[in-house]
C-alpha cells in the first residue's frame, strides 16, 4: 500500500532513510512529505520508530469532483464499514487548495455526512463524531478538482514524545531536534555537548538515537490500532525487537545553560525521559567555557528577534571566537533562524542545510575546528 509521511521542510531525505530502514520501498520525496510503499508491519514500525515524521496517512481513494454532490457521492461510495465499526467514533480533517471547494470546514462537514449516511444505510445506525479523541481519523484533501481520501494511521502528532514536562520559551521541536542529530551523523562515537541546552530536547533525542531507544512511549496509542485489520501480534513482535535492540551509551552527553530556568527544565525533561543517568546537566555559561577538546557540539543558540543587528553580529562573533580558541578538534553544528548573523561566526562552514524551525526559515551549519584551521 502507498503511505505518505508528513515532516518538516529540510527533513525529507532524512525521513526517507528512516522509512527504508523499517521496510519502506519506492520512496518519492515530496514537499514536507515523502511517499513510499509498505505493508502493515512497515506502517506500525514507522509510527513507533521514525524520529522525523509528524504522522503517516494512507491514501485510499483519489477521484475527480466538480460539485458538492460529487464530493458527497465519492465519500459515500467508499466501503467505510470495512475499515471501522459503527460503535466507533470518527473525525474528518479537510484541507483544500481549490477555487471551487474553498472552505475546508464545509468539506469536512459534507464528508462527515456521507460517512454517517453510509453507516445508517447499512446498519440503521451511525457512528458518532469525536473531534478531540476519535477512534478513526479521515483526511479529505482537494487540490483543484482532485479529491484524495486518506486514513490517518497516527493520531496526535509524533513530536509529542511525552517527556516535555517543563517547557521553556521557544523550545525546538522534537522532530527537528532528532533530524538535526541524524543529519549531523552523530551516533555516540564522540562526547556530545549542547552548551545552550534550553529544555534539553536536542540531547534527549541524541541519547535516544545513540542508545536505540524508540522515540515513542511503549504504551502510546495509534489510530491504526482501531482499524478492523489491526494485528496486535505484528505490532508486539516489532515492538519487542525494537526494545531488545536498546544499548548503553559509551560516551558522555553534557547539557549546559547559563539560565537557571533552562537548567531546571532540562533536568526535569531528562528525568521524565528516563535519561538522568545518561545526560549530565550543569549551569554554565558557554562564553566562560575553556579548553574543551575532541567532542561534538549540536546547539540551538537563543536569539531575540528584537535585538539590534549590531548585537546579533557581536553574539555570533563571540560564539565563533569561543569555538576557535577553546574548542580545538571539535565539530560544532549550529541551527539559527538569524541567517545573516551566522556569517559572523567567522568560521567557514563545511556544510549548510536549509531547514524550517517552526515557521522560521533557518540554516543548520557544520563548523569544524582543528589546530591550524583556516578561519
Amino acid at each position: 500500500m502507498k503511505i505518505i509521511a508528513k515532516t518538516f521542510h529540510g527533513l525529507e531525505e532524512t525521513l526517507s532513510t528512516e522509512v527504508q530502514e523499517f521496510g519502506g520501498t519506492d520512496v518519492e520525496l515530496l514537499t514536507r512529505a515523502i511517499m513510499f510503499e509498505g505493508d502493515l508491519s512497515t506502517l506500525y514500525a514507522c509510527n513507533y520508530l521514525c524520529r522525523t515524521a509528524i504522522k503517516f496517512i494512507i491514501p485510499v481513494k483519489e477521484c475527480e469532483i466538480t460539485t458538492e454532490q460529487d464530493l458527497y457521492n465519492e465519500v459515500y461510495a467508499y466501503p467505510w464499514e470495512t475499515i471501522f465499526k459503527v460503535d466507533q467514533t470518527f473525525a474528518i480533517n479537510g484541507t483544500t487548495s481549490s477555487k471551487t471547494f474553498n472552505h475546508s470546514q464545509y468539506i469536512a462537514l459534507k464528508a462527515k455526512d456521507a460517512v454517517a449516511d453510509r453507516f445508517r444505510e447499512k446498519f440503521n445506525r451511525r457512528p458518532n463524531v469525536d473531534v478531540q479523541n476519535p477512534d478513526i481519523g479521515i483526511d479529505i484533501h482537494i487540490r483543484d478538482n482532485t479529491m484524495t481520501i486518506s486514513l490517518d494511521s497516527t493520531g496526535s502528532s509524533l513530536h509529542m514524545r511525552g517527556y516535555r514536562a517543563f517547557p521553556v520559551d521557544a523550545p525546538i521541536n522534537e522532530i527537528l531536534a532528532a533530524g538535526m542529530v541524524l543529519m549531523s551523523g552523530w551516533k555516540g562515537e564522540t562526547p556530545l555537548l549542547d552548551p545552550m541546552c534550553g529544555s534539553g530536547t536536542i540531547l534527549i533525542e541524541a541519547a535516544r538515537i545513540a542508545c536505540n531507544i524508540p522515540p515513542q512511549k511503549a504504551d502510546r496509542k495509534y489510530l491504526f490500532m482501531n482499524w478492523n485489520d489491526y494485528s496486535p501480534d505484528i505490532f508486539k513482535q516489532m515492538q519487542y525487537k525494537a526494545l531488545s535492540d536498546i544499548k548503553e551509551l559509551k560516551v558522555s552527553i553534557t547539557a549546559y545553560d547559563k539560565d537557571l530556568k533552562a537548567v531546571r527544565a532540562t533536568q526535569t525533561n531528562i528525568a521524565e525521559a528516563g535519561l538522568e543517568d545518561t545526560i549530565t546537566v550543569d549551569r554554565k555559561d558557554f562564553f566562560q567555557l575553556t579548553e574543551m577538546n575532541n567532542l561534538t557540539i549540536i546547539t540551538n543558540p537563543p536569539y531575540d528577534e528584537r535585538l539590534k543587528l549590531d548585537d546579533d553580529k557581536a553574539f555570533y562573533k563571540a560564539i565563533g571566537d569561543r569555538l576557535k580558541h577553546h574548542f580545538v578538534n571539535c565539530t560544532a553544528w549550529i541551527i539559527s533562524g538569524n541567517i545573516p548573523a551566522l556569517k559572523f561566526v567567522g568560521l567557514r562552514p563545511s556544510k549548510k542545510i536549509s531547514v524550517n524551525n517552526g515557521p522560521i526559515e533557518s540554516r543548520f551549519y557544520k563548523f569544524e575546528v582543528y589546530e591550524g584551521t583556516k578561519f
